[in-house]
């Protein structure tokens, strides 16, 4: 049956960001903010107007940040780099496992441990570890000696799809450099993160939406990576 609308499509097969239209943006509610008692003012730039006492997101402006911090994902993919997706809200747990299955990068659907960054050798350093090839094949003939040895990593890029609620992890994530992206609804302040996405964060399908189209752009990135090192060529240092 054609011109039926699948929401479930969003989560088995998200859109690149390239296909991304405004009235697919507009049938997935990313343009409905707060009411306008609770906006933040720093997101002025960002809201098309009022309407019935709710602030309206511009969704060209959605677009355009969006296509933006894809091409981030896409490009820290690329350069193999980690990418943590983080999204704590119930519901969201769906749309964080499958956006960080398709970008081969990690995910967070509960909460996040105070510390994980700024003391992530205690927190973490006891998790198991595992050493890939450029091929992301795992080498087994390292000495478990030697793995020990290896200090936890941090992630390359973190990107959360529900800021408010998650102020330590993006405070961790600037005193440790690490870049962020994060969905900025208009009660959110913007500058907490490093590429925000003027977009409604309580919507499910706006979240689903959001975090499929940055997975598919990790996916590119990892698919990019890989066929450069089949020919010998890696995108890293040893």
């Amino acid at each position: 049956m054609t011109g039926v609308y699948r929401p479930e499509s969003l989560l088995k097969n998200p859109p690149q960001a390239t296909d991304v239209t405004l009235e697919m943006l507009l049938a997935n509610q990313t343009h409905l903010g707060h009411s306008t008692s609770r906006w933040n003012p720093q997101n002025s730039r960002y809201i098309f107007g009022i309407r019935e006492g709710t602030h309206i997101i511009s969704l060209d402006v959605t677009a355009a940040y969006l296509r933006r911090a894809a091409k981030v994902v896409e490009e820290v993919a690329y350069w193999g780099g980690l990418i943590l997706f983080a999204g704590t809200r119930k519901g969201q747990k769906r749309a964080v496992v499958r956006a960080a299955e398709l970008a081969q990068g990690y995910h967070i659907f509960e909460r996040w441990i105070p510390g994980s960054l700024t003391n992530g050798q205690q927190i973490l350093g006891h998790c198991e570890k595992k050493i890939v090839n450029g091929l992301d094949e795992t080498l087994d003939d390292l000495w478990k000696e030697e793995l020990e040895s290896y200090r936890a990593l941090k992630p390359d890029l973190v990107v959360c799809l529900n800021p408010v609620e998650n102020v330590v992890l993006l405070h961790e994530c600037g005193l440790n450099n690490v870049p962020t992206i994060g969905i900025i609804d208009t009660d959110a302040d913007p500058t907490r993160v490093t590429y925000p996405i003027p977009a409604n964060d309580d919507s499910l399908r706006s979240v689903t939406l959001i975090a499929g189209v940055l997975g598919r752009a990790g996916e590119v990135g990892q698919r990019r990576r890989l066929a450069r090192a089949r020919k010998g060529h890696l995108t890293y240092e040893h």
